[in-house]
C-alpha cells in the first residue's frame, strides 16, 4: 500500500501520539522524504510548510521524538506516528502537548495544562548557547 500525497499539495498530515500514554502531542505534515527519513533513522521528521523543508523535532530544543510505530489511516490519506519522547514537552511554548487549551461552549478558550519549561530557555537564538 501507498501512501496518498495528492490531496495536500504532497504532504500527509501526520498526528504524533505519545507511544506508552495515549497523549496526542502535536500535528505535522510530512511529505515522502519527511517520511522516508522518519522510517531510515527512527527520528520523526516533518515538513515545514512555512519553510519549506525538513525539520527534526528537537534540532533546536533537544525534546526529540522517537519512532515507536507507524500506522497508516483507512484512506491512506494521513498518519499516526506513536512516539518516545525525550525531553519534558513537545509544544514551542513550554507545554507537554500542542494541545494544551480547550475551547468551551461559549467560545472561550481555556488552557487545561501546566507548562513543563520555560520556551526562552530552550529556545533561545543562535550565538546565545
Amino acid at each position: 500500500m501507498e501512501l496518498d500525497f495528492s490531496k495536500l499539495d504532497g504532504l500527509v498530515p501526520a498526528v504524533v501520539q505519545d507511544f506508552a500514554t495515549g497523549e496526542v502531542l502535536m500535528l505535522g505534515f510530512m511529505n515522502r522524504e519527511a517520511l522516508a527519513a522518519t522510517l531510515a533513522t527512527g527520528a520523526v521528521t516533518f515538513y515545514s510548510r512555512s519553510r519549506q523543508t525538513l525539520w527534526r523535532k528537537g534540532e533546536q530544543s533537544g525534546h526529540q521524538l522517537r519512532l515507536r510505530e507507524l500506522r497508516v489511516d483507512c484512506d491512506a490519506d494521513a498518519v499516526l506516528v506513536r512516539v518516545e519522547t525525550i525531553g519534558p514537552g513537545v509544544c514551542h511554548q513550554g507545554y507537554r502537548s500542542c494541545f494544551f487549551r480547550r475551547l468551551e461552549p461559549d467560545g472561550l478558550v481555556q488552557p487545561v495544562a501546566e507548562r513543563v519549561f520555560d520556551p526562552a530557555q530552550v529556545y533561545r537564538q543562535e550565538g546565545e548557547r
